[in-house]
């Protein structure tokens, strides 16, 4: 249980840092005006896929108030 608490813990770190390393270039890429938007746009998705697996792996983390 334990174990499985610090593998998810490291893994938010993991996802938490790719999602502000992409949040960074989509900053600076969405000021180049030849950027491709189909491109960026895919970006985005994936930002917003790694935050949704965040938030999932942060409530695998909460306690169940059942237990």
């Amino acid at each position: 249980m334990l174990q499985d608490q610090a593998y998810i813990a490291q893994k938010i770190t993991e996802l938490r840092v790719e999602h502000r390393d992409l949040d960074a270039m989509i900053e600076r890429l969405a000021t180049i005006e030849s950027m491709d938007e189909l491109a960026l746009k895919r970006m985005k998705k994936r930002k917003l896929r790694l935050k949704d697996m965040i938030a999932a792996l942060e409530s695998r983390l909460i306690p169940d108030l059942d237990a």
